[in-house]
């Protein structure tokens, strides 16, 4: 059934903008200095002629969807941005009319072809991984999300239900959903404020004896200090994975340092969350971390909130690495592996208790793996890609909207701040932080909400 807020596409253009970081984050075992941005701007019409024009922004992230030692960072950068060149013609040629959900399932069913012909084209040894794919594309999928909410004058997140989407939750998702729509999992109005998560890179000082050349910009430079400028109540920590003396030294240093300015503060309560970015060998490394995390910091372990995909983003693969202890000590949630409904299930099988949203898998994958977390009852969350400015208010924005996710995650005032000063001015409950929380009630314009 056609809807009169159908949209189809009058244009697309992409700009990228290269963003150097303040300081070095190293995650999977590699360091990264800089972020590059595609920027895409999208213009739409609906059935009865209303236009919008929509954007979307989003990191690469290169290292981290394309992690290889078989293609260099520059390569795998160059060729999702390739990707991206390709899909453009193809989103400026689309002559479908269809509510964003839509137009963006039928894109997705090119992303194979079109990486496959990237590859071809830059003779590289190896495919293009899904992640990859959907990394790239994200932009335009943001984009045309924001178009239709512009065009019509109303929140995205709003448009949403059976006045809005053809087909029911089932066509997109299972049987099980037959007769619901993403109204049912998204709220109406976004969380006043929700809690910020810090990150403690491996490479960020926690004391003013760790640094070693403080950086002169009027911000933070070691935790505690970061600390006490934000108010932060949420820290998640970078982990190696393959190191447990370090891992665990790293976990009650941390907290030895939050426990010491939380209480000049006079806080009591705060949280932690550990990344070890795929590294773990087995569930049993992660179960000796968490016992010698109990052993020599009781109080840490109390805090840690949940942990994100320790082992391979592999599933299929590693079938051996099941969750299922772990997860009954802290929620273990899927991160890497999340790219489609089967590997949602995949992981479920596997014991994973919790399912990490990102709005750099696309807009609307975000959305329907929120509904399916929902459905079956698992820990959510949402994390960015260092995303800063427009990026951060959209991974802000999702998380806002979705009932059940209790905190966001937002890094690039700390390792990219250059690339949030344009937005600084308009959304300031957004960039300054000063109580550890981000004031998400701006987020109620027409389309993305910002």
């Amino acid at each position: 059934m056609t809807k009169p807020t159908d949209v189809r596409v009058l244009s697309v253009a992409s700009t990228q903008e290269l963003i150097k970081y303040r300081s070095p984050i190293k995650f999977g075992g590699r360091v990264v200095i800089d972020a590059m941005l595609l920027n895409v701007t999208l213009e739409v019409e609906t059935r009865d002629g209303k236009r919008g024009q929509g954007f979307g922004s989003m990191p690469m992230g290169n290292v981290w969807a394309w992690p290889t030692d078989a293609i260099s960072t520059e390569q795998t950068q160059a060729a999702m941005l390739e990707f991206a060149s390709r899909l453009e013609k193809e989103v400026a040629a689309y002559k479908g009319i269809a509510h964003p959900l839509d137009i963006t399932v039928d894109w997705g069913e090119k992303y194979q072809s079109i990486a496959d012909e990237v590859v071809a084209a830059m003779k590289l040894p190896q495919p293009m991984p899904k992640l990859a794919q959907v990394v790239a594309a994200s932009p335009f999928e943001a984009a045309i999300h924001d178009a239709q909410g512009k065009a019509l004058g109303v929140n995205s997140y709003n448009l949403l239900g059976p006045e809005f989407v053809s087909k029911d939750l089932a066509a997109y998702l299972e049987p099980p959903f037959a007769g619901e729509y993403l109204d049912r999992y998204t709220s109406r109005q976004p969380k006043a404020k929700m809690p910020l998560y810090h990150l403690v890179g491996a490479l960020d000082p926690l004391t003013t004896g760790e640094v070693t050349t403080r950086i002169e910009d009027g911000l933070p430079n070691t935790l505690g200090e970061w600390i006490l400028a934000d108010g932060l109540t949420h820290l998640k920590i970078k982990l190696n994975g393959d190191k447990l003396p370090w891992d665990v030294d790293r976990v009650v240093a941390v907290d030895r340092v939050a426990e010491e300015t939380q209480a000049k503060r006079g806080v009591s309560t705060w949280f932690y969350s550990c990344d070890f970015n795929e590294r773990c060998a087995n569930v049993e490394y992660l179960l000796d971390f968490l016992a010698k995390v109990k052993e020599l910091a009781p109080a840490a372990l109390g805090r840690l909130q949940y942990i994100e995909q320790p082992t391979h983003r592999d599933l299929k693969a590693h079938p051996e690495n099941r969750m299922h202890r772990a997860a009954a000590i802290k929620p273990v949630v899927i991160d890497e592996s999340l790219i489609d409904l089967e590997s949602f299930h995949l992981a479920r099988e596997q014991g994973y208790s919790g399912v990490a949203l990102k709005a750099c898998k696309g807009h609307t994958e975000a959305l329907l793996m929120g509904a399916a977390a929902q459905k079956y009852k698992m820990f959510l969350c949402v994390q960015d890609l260092s995303c800063p400015g427009y990026s951060f208010l959209h991974s802000s924005s999702l998380a806002a909207r979705i009932p059940t996710i209790a905190g966001i995650e937002g890094n690039s005032r700390q390792y990219c701040p250059s690339g949030n000063v344009a937005w600084k001015e308009r959304f300031p409950t957004m960039f300054t932080i000063s109580d550890g929380t981000v004031g998400t009630s701006v987020l109620t314009g027409p389309g993305l909400g910002f």
